[in-house]
């Protein structure tokens, strides 16, 4: 270790000097004053009580903040009051939402690594369409699957699976091994590749929360005929109802997206709650196929299920409404072009 040297600390002229040592100053100061003024001389007595206070004030402060040194600030990203320990992957803590989730103005799923985790499939390639098997792992920085996951709307992982072309979507919940490996049954219809996009908050032995959406491709073989994306509309018609969005997403600036329920151009009242919302709204941007995970308002507005989003870029955009009525969920899709 260095020897510490014992010269006096070079000051900066008219830099005031530290308490420890200025007291001894101030102290000779007052009993200068004292001395010349007559005794029992009450401005004197009152000078010399009040300047002998503030050193006393300035000495004691000076130690104390030695003594407990400064506030430290919490762990960014770390849930209040997290044990040391990880928690169960059932009770998953108070879930951190992303910032893809929280207005919809960034955009996932473009990586299958990101914040040091990394979506892992089993199988990326499969020989013939239909339903299929998929499995994988999210892994830590270590490279080894993460089993820790905190509980976000009723689940601890969302798969969203669609074709490249927009088709197919789908919401699934896979379960996950005791060793971290996920499983859900797909169905991979037509062939052609198609996008997986998990959506999780891993939470990791220190307790800090990361949330992030990895997305993989996964080809399916066969003749791949493209679907052209439909027109852009406001009104889309699911198990004869019709589901129609007021309001226009816009760049960089968070604006309200409200999806209302009709039948017999009435209103349905029978929303229900599905994942712990009213609604979930997924966006998908056509050139890239960027994730956007926006949730709602908790309640519902003039009976629709109300959003807010900020569109990251111009061009065309894919959302998928999910909601469910008689126990049922469905799926409303809808084009929508950001200028």
């Amino acid at each position: 270790m260095p020897e510490q040297s014992t010269q006096p600390e070079a000051r900066v002229p008219g830099q005031a000097a530290p308490a420890a040592e200025t007291a001894p100053e101030q102290e000779s100061l007052v009993r200068a004053q004292q001395r010349a003024r007559p005794a029992g001389d009450p401005a004197g007595n009152r000078i010399g009580v009040l300047v002998g206070g503030l050193i006393l004030a300035l000495v004691v402060g000076f130690t104390l903040g030695k003594l407990l040194g400064p506030a430290e600030s919490p762990t960014a990203g770390a849930t209040t009051g997290a044990p040391a320990a990880a928690p169960d992957p059932s009770a998953g803590g108070a879930h951190v939402h992303s910032p893809l989730a929280s207005a919809g103005s960034e955009v996932g799923g473009l990586s299958v690594s990101s914040g040091g985790y990394t979506m892992v499939p089993a199988a990326a390639v499969f020989a013939a369409p239909g339903p299929q098997d998929l499995k994988f792992t999210v892994n830590g920085a270590d490279g080894k699957p993460v089993t820790t996951f905190a509980i976000m709307h009723e689940k601890p992982l969302h798969l969203i699976v669609v074709r490249r072309d927009m088709t197919g979507y789908q919401h699934l919940h896979p379960t996950m091994a005791p060793d971290g490996t996920w499983s859900v049954r797909a169905d991979l219809a037509t062939p052609g590749v198609w996008r997986a996009y998990a959506d999780f908050t891993a939470i990791n032995a220190a307790g800090t929360q990361t949330a992030l959406a990895l997305g993989t491709d996964l080809t399916v073989a066969g003749d791949h005929r493209p679907v052209p994306l439909p027109a852009v509309a406001r009104q889309a018609a699911v198990d004869g109802q019709t589901v129609v969005f007021e309001g226009t997403p816009v760049i960089g600036a968070s604006q309200p997206l409200l999806f209302t329920v009709k039948q017999g151009g009435q209103t349905v009242t029978g929303l229900e709650p599905y994942l712990g919302s009213f609604g979930h709204l997924v966006v998908l941007r056509e050139l890239d196929l960027g994730y956007v995970h926006v949730h709602p308002e908790p309640a519902l507005v003039n009976g629709g299920v109300k959003f807010w989003m900020s569109a990251p870029s111009p061009g065309r955009y894919r959302m998928f409404f999910d909601y469910s009525v008689g126990g049922k969920v469905r799926t409303a899709q809808f084009t929508v072009e950001v200028k």
